[in-house]
C-alpha cells in the first residue's frame, strides 16, 4: 500500500482547506472530465475549477446563504453539483443531496426536515421540485441545465462576487452534509457529516486505493450517494488525481465510456456490475484498469468475467455512509468474491452477538461494530433523532464508542471477514439460521440466472421459509423452475432451499442498485 505524502496537508483540518491546498499544489493538473448524455466532453484543471468554485461561493453569498445554513441539491451528475459541494464547504454551509428522480412528496419530506436557505434543481424537473419544496418552506430556487453551460458567464451560478472577497473560517466539526439513507428497509435517516468526516475519508480512501496524481476515477453512479463522493471525488482531491464523470449510468456503454475517458479506477456495486456483464457485447476488447472496488456479493463466475472485461479482478469492500471510510476490503491475491477482507489499519472492529452484545468467537456470525470518533471517522449523528443515534452506538468500559452497523459478518481463521447480511436478513427456518443474502448469492450462480432476491415468507410450521425471485440472464434459455429447484437441492442446505420460485423481469432497486427487498412479494411478508 502506498503511503500518502504528509506535506502540505498537515495544515488541512477541514475538507475545504484540503481543496485549497490541493489546488495550490496541483493547479495545472486535470481535475474533472465530464461526459454528458449527448457525448460532449468538457474538462477543467484544478485551477480552472477553483476559479469556478470561488464564483459559485460568491453566488451563494448573494442568495443569503451563510455559514450553518443548508442548501438542498436535487441534481443528477453534472459539474455544477461538484462546484456547489465545494462552494458550500467553502462558505461553511451544508448540503442536502437528493435523488434527482425523487417525487414531489419525497422532496417535501426532505425540505421540511432541513429547512434550506436555497434549493437547486434541474430546469427539466423544476415543476415537481417546486411543488414539493414550496409546500414546506419559502426559499429561492435556482434552476440549472445540468451541463457545462451552467458555468457560462452571466448564468445562474456565476455571480458578481468571488469567494476571495469573503472572510471564511471553518472548524472540523462543522456540518458539511446531511445525506439521507436509501431506505431499503425503513424510513430514510438523515446522516449528519462534518468537514472532518470528508477530510478523513479523503485521506483514508486515497491510501486504500494506492491513489496517485496520474490516476483517474470513473464515476457513473449517482453523485448524491456516498460512494461517488467518498471513494472517488474526495480521494482524488486528496492527492490531486482526476475524475471522469458521466451524466448517467449506462450498462451497455460503460466499457466504451471507460475507454474513451481513459480511466484507471472504478467503484461500483454488484448489481451494476451484473448489468454491465449482461449488456456488454462478448467481443468487446478488455479495458486496462488498475483498480476496481465493489460492494455486495458477486457470484464467482461474475467476478471472473468482470475481471476479464476490466483487466483487473475487482476487490470487495465493506462500508456504510455512517462509517465514513470503508471498514475493510479484500486483500487476497488473487482477490476473492466471497470476502470483504480485513479491517483497514487504524480500524478497530468487533463481531458482536446481536442480542447479548458479547463478542462472538470462532466462525459464528456477529454484528459488525466499528470503533471511532463521531464527526471524524464515524458520522456525527442522525438528524434530529437522538433516540436512533443513541441506539446506534455502544460505549464500552474503556469509554470507547462503537458504531453498531446492523450488518452481520463471519471471520475465518486468518481474520478475513465475509459478509452475511443485515441482522434482519437472517431468519429462523425450523430453528435453523438462514441468511437470505447467502441464499441469493448461491442462486445467482445457477445456470441462466443473472440475479436473485430472496424474502422470508411466514410459514405455520417452520416459522419462515425462503421464497426466491429470479431474473434470467440476457440471451439465456428460458428458466425452468424444476431446474432451479434441482440446483437448490444440490447447493443449499434443506432449510435454505426456496419453497417458492418466481421468475420476474427485474428487481426493484435504489438509485445505486441495492435491492429493495421489502418491495418484493409485499403481500407475502
Amino acid at each position: 500500500m502506498t503511503a500518502i505524502s504528509q506535506s502540505p496537508y498537515l495544515s488541512a483540518d477541514t475538507f475545504s482547506l484540503l481543496w485549497d491546498n490541493t489546488v495550490a499544489q496541483h493547479s495545472a493538473r486535470l481535475f474533472l472530465r465530464f461526459r454528458d448524455d449527448d457525448g460532449a466532453i468538457s474538462e477543467w484543471t484544478y485551477g480552472e475549477f477553483s476559479s469556478i468554485v470561488d464564483r459559485v461561493t460568491g453566488t451563494l453569498d448573494e442568495y443569503g446563504v451563510d455559514a450553518g445554513d443548508s442548501v438542498h441539491l436535487c441534481l443528477k451528475n453534472c459539474p455544477a453539483f461538484v462546484a456547489l459541494w465545494l462552494a458550500i464547504a467553502k462558505i461553511g454551509a451544508w448540503m442536502v443531496p437528493s435523488d434527482p428522480a425523487a417525487s414531489s412528496r419525497d422532496i417535501a419530506s426532505q425540505v421540511g426536515r432541513v429547512t434550506p436557505a436555497l434549493g437547486i434543481c434541474s430546469s427539466e424537473r423544476a415543476a415537481d421540485y417546486r411543488a414539493g419544496a414550496q409546500s414546506q418552506v419559502t426559499m429561492p430556487i435556482i434552476e440549472l441545465g445540468e451541463s457545462s453551460a451552467d458555468f457560462s458567464a452571466g448564468g445562474a451560478l456565476i455571480g458578481n462576487t468571488s469567494a476571495s472577497a469573503l472572510e471564511l473560517t471553518h472548524d472540523p466539526i462543522d456540518r458539511l452534509a446531511v445525506m439521507f439513507t436509501s431506505g431499503t428497509t425503513s424510513q430514510p435517516k438523515g446522516v449528519v457529516l462534518t468537514q472532518g468526516n470528508y477530510l478523513n475519508v479523503a485521506t483514508v480512501m486515497a491510501e486504500a486505493a494506492a491513489l496517485e496524481p496520474h490516476h483517474r476515477w470513473f464515476v457513473t453512479l449517482p453523485l448524491f450517494h456516498a460512494n461517488a463522493q467518498y471513494y472517488c471525488f474526495a480521494s482524488a482531491i486528496r492527492v490531486g488525481a482526476s475524475v471522469a464523470m458521466t451524466a448517467s449510468f449506462s450498462a451497455s456503454r460503460w466499457v466504451e465510456q471507460a475507454r474513451e475517458l481513459e480511466v484507471t479506477h472504478a467503484s461500483l456495486f454488484a448489481a451494476p456490475i451484473r448489468m454491465i456483464l449482461a449488456r456488454t457485447p462478448g467481443a468487446m476488447e478488455p479495458l486496462k484498469l488498475e483498480h476496481v472496488w465493489y460492494a455486495q456479493n458477486l457470484a464467482p463466475a461474475h467476478h471472473q468475467e468482470f475481471g476479464q472485461l476490466t483487466g483487473v479482478l475487482p476487490r470487495q469492500l465493506y462500508g456504510m455512509t455512517e462509517t465514513i471510510a470503508i471498514v475493510s476490503y479484500d486483500r487476497s491475491q488473487p482477490p476473492r468474491p466471497d470476502r470483504i477482507g480485513r479491517p483497514l489499519p487504524g480500524r478497530d472492529v468487533k463481531l458482536l452477538d446481536p442480542v447479548t452484545r458479547d463478542e462472538v468467537t470462532g466462525e459464528a456470525p456477529g454484528m459488525i461494530a466499528v470503533a471511532g470518533t463521531r464527526g471524524k471517522d464515524l458520522f456525527l449523528e442522525y438528524l434530529d433523532d437522538t433516540v436512533t443515534t443513541s441506539r446506534s452506538f455502544l460505549t464500552d468500559d474503556s469509554g470507547i464508542e462503537w458504531l453498531l452497523t446492523g450488518d452481520l459478518a463471519k471471520s475465518d481463521e486468518i481474520g478475513d471477514l465475509s459478509f452475511v447480511g443485515r441482522v434482519d436478513d437472517v431468519v429462523k427456518v425450523s430453528g435453523e439460521n438462514v441468511s437470505l443474502t447467502e441464499v441469493e448469492a448461491v442462486i445467482a450462480q445457477a445456470p441462466g440466472v443473472l440475479e436473485a432476491a430472496v424474502i422470508a415468507a411466514p410459514d405455520p410450521i417452520r416459522d419462515f421459509v425462503p421464497h426466491a425471485y429470479v431474473v434470467a440472464r440476457s440471451g439465456a434459455k428460458e428458466l425452468d423452475i424444476d431446474s432451479l429447484s434441482t440446483w437448490a437441492e444440490q447447493n443449499l442446505a434443506p432449510s435454505a432451499r426456496p419453497r417458492e420460485w418466481h421468475i420476474i423481469d427485474e428487481l426493484p432497486r435504489t438509485s445505486v442498485g441495492k435491492i429493495r427487498r421489502f418491495k418484493i412479494g409485499a403481500s407475502e411478508s
